[in-house]
């Protein structure tokens, strides 16, 4: 879904402010929402939803393969791929710079997440690769020795970053994957149960993913991490297959704030309403001045399920503002609270 415009063609384009993981439907995040309620706590957002007007919103479902984030962002670089098939691995290949391989534009290339999948009770739950503090020699090294399984089965390998490989193969195009920060926290089997559109390479990752872990288990490099305490590595993820798109840059107004992302997919609430105050005490800040200057901006809110888009509507003359704060007055509608907000994304 397209973002509409709001300037007209002589004008500059709006600053956008994009928010990732502004909550959740975690039992821990939804326990978290109230404080954001307390006195003093986000009073520039509280601020915003009542000056901004809603002007799109990107439905979605906590079982979509996209993150309504992702869906927003590749919207703003022109992409039109279908969901889950969002060539992510091309553009944090971009991303990673000097000293990663270049990935083949002619070829469809998948992220592959080297992590930890913790067994539990009843279920699996994938880490998020960032907690396990891969340095660049062990992830070279475990990719070194994943290598020749890969390979056997006609996939290519790049090294990229230290979570952050890629791979490619032949019969990769068209295969749909749920985003990896989709899939961080929650159980992986939840996206694996079926062959998506009975595509022919997906029961085959299955499968080397079963002798993936039999070869991490126990390895030498695994042995290592855990005497130090450290999460084994034991599987990977596949996530943001497609042959590199022509756009891998986003526009230069668009500001992506990703503070949330780590303390939320660690259901580390704490953390996480401290990083809200951090936002709200620095890019909210940002955006509240533009907007009292008079210039147009955009804030997109993410959450697990859907994407909400406010924007000014322009400078108002002076008539104007008062009109509308009698109205506001004789209306003496409630303002909607931070919480009530995003507890609807």
């Amino acid at each position: 879904m397209p973002l509409p415009p709001f300037a007209s063609p002589d004008s500059p384009p709006p600053t956008h402010w994009v928010i990732p993981f502004a909550s959740s439907l975690s039992a821990p995040c939804q326990h978290a929402l109230p404080h954001v309620d307390a006195p003093g706590t986000l009073p520039r957002l509280s601020s915003l939803l009542g000056r901004l007007q809603v002007v799109a919103r990107l439905e979605g479902d906590e079982y979509q393969l996209s993150m309504p984030h992702e869906r927003v962002l590749a919207a703003e670089m022109g992409w039109e791929a279908a969901d889950g098939l969002q060539p992510w691995a091309a553009w944090w290949a971009a991303q990673d710079g000097p000293g990663s391989a270049p990935l083949e534009a002619d070829r469809c290339w998948a992220l592959l997440s080297p992590g930890h999948w913790l067994m539990g009770r009843d279920h699996l739950t994938l880490l998020d690769p960032q907690s396990l503090g891969l340095d660049e020699a062990t992830s070279k090294a475990l990719l070194e020795a994943l290598r020749a399984l890969f390979e056997d089965e006609g996939w290519t390998l790049r090294w990229g970053a230290p979570t952050r490989w890629y791979a490619s193969h032949p019969e990769l195009d068209g295969l749909p994957t749920a985003s990896l920060d989709r899939v961080i926290g929650r159980d992986p089997d939840i996206w694996l149960h079926e062959d998506p559109d009975g595509h022919p390479l997906a029961r085959r990752l299955r499968r080397l993913q079963a002798e993936v872990q039999m070869l991490l288990y126990q390895h030498p490099l695994n042995d290592a991490r855990s005497e130090q305490g450290l999460a084994t590595v034991n599987s990977f993820w596949v996530s943001g297959c497609g042959r590199p798109p022509r756009t891998l840059t986003l526009p230069a107004v668009t500001r992506v704030l990703g503070e949330l992302r780590a303390p939320l997919l660690g259901d580390d609430m704490p953390l996480w309403l401290e990083a809200w105050r951090h936002l709200d005490a620095t890019a909210l800040a940002d955006l509240t001045q533009a907007l009292d200057a008079g210039q147009p901006v955009r804030l997109t809110l993410c959450g697990e399920r859907h994407a909400v888009t406010l924007a000014s509507a322009g400078a108002p003359s002076l008539g104007r503002r008062l009109l509308d704060g009698l109205k506001q007055l004789a209306a003496r509608s409630p303002q909607v609270t931070p919480s009530s907000f995003l507890a609807s994304l």
